[in-house]
């Protein structure tokens, strides 16, 4: 059974900056490199969208509204996941959930972590 926590949200003035982290417990590093990983977010009264996965072997994918502001990265041997948000926006403002996936399964999704872009 996978586990996945996040941690890293909270209060960010705009332009500013933040890095969310997803650790996965329960599989090994090993394992850990066979799921995609991927970044979701749900805005209040919005549908959960994604906005960054990436694979083990490091192919990533991006929503267009995070193109080029957000990073997705992920280091298999601790099996954790990362997002580094830069040039954050008001309309970035989400809880932000982890999932992993691999194929013919179901996703495994974390608890959610909320990021609130704010002056």
């Amino acid at each position: 059974q996978v586990q996945l926590a996040e941690s890293g949200g909270g209060l960010v003035q705009p332009g500013g900056s933040l890095r969310l982290s997803c650790a996965a417990s329960g599989i090994s590093g090993i394992i850990f490199s066979s799921y995609v990983m991927g970044w979701y977010r749900q805005a209040p009264g919005q549908q959960r969208e994604l906005v960054a996965t990436m694979t083990g072997g490091g192919i990533t994918n991006y929503a267009d509204s995070v193109k080029g502001r957000f990073t997705i990265s992920r280091d298999n041997a601790k099996a954790t996941m990362y997002l580094q948000m830069n040039s954050l926006k008001p309309e970035d403002t989400a809880v932000y959930y982890c999932n992993a996936k691999q194929p013919f399964a179901l996703p495994y999704w974390g608890q959610g972590t909320q990021v609130t872009v704010s002056s």
